[in-house]
């Protein structure tokens, strides 16, 4: 019988081990699909900074007069390309789909530019894209609150803060481009 006590006092031991193990494999594992998700939203990303320039151009020549327009939508290219951080990075692509959201709106003002080929090329890969960065966030987001569960219910919330786990931050449309997408385009009777 002398010997139950230490078996026992093992067995718990290895016990408390391998919950440890296994709680901070499954923290890890939640945290690289966060990572792995904004990876996916930054792709896509990139690939909307890349069509803007020529979407500008296919605008630029049936709506010249739309300066105003085409000059904010390159003015925020350009704060996502100089944004120093990744907040700051989102806020700018936030404005830059506004921007965007601005121009498909002013195009409906021009029939011929809506029945230009290329354009509609454009216009289809950008929806395409938009489409895209729309199902990254929700699994990005999907991704943060399982995350974020994790290390806040028992017994990840006891290795957590140990092991140096924090939550993170939903990724959200910017205020700005809220505003742009819910008052939506002006209609005219």
């Amino acid at each position: 019988m002398s010997y139950m006590v230490p078996l026992v006092a093992a067995l718990a031991v290895f016990a408390a081990v391998l919950i440890c193990i296994l709680v901070y494999n499954d923290l890890i594992a939640l945290r690289r699909r966060c990572d792995q998700a904004f990876a996916d939203i930054d792709v896509q990303l990139r690939q909307r900074f890349d069509l803007v320039p020529n979407l500008v151009e296919a605008v630029k020549g049936y709506a010249a007069h739309e300066k105003a327009t085409l000059e904010s939508v390159i003015k925020a290219r350009n704060a996502v390309a100089a944004a120093p951080t990744t907040e700051a990075g989102a806020q700018a692509q936030a404005l830059l789909g506004a921007s965007l959201d601005r121009l498909m709106v002013v195009v409906e003002a021009y029939p011929e530019l809506k029945a230009s080929a290329s354009f509609a090329e454009l216009r289809a890969e950008l929806t395409d894209l938009e489409n895209k960065i729309a199902a990254a966030r929700r699994y990005l987001n999907n991704a943060v609150g399982e995350y974020n569960t994790a290390i806040e219910q028992f017994p990840g919330s006891l290795f957590a803060g140990l092991f140096g786990f924090t939550a993170r931050a939903f990724y959200e449309v910017g205020s700005d481009r809220r505003l742009a997408v819910e008052a939506g385009p002006a209609v005219k009777f």
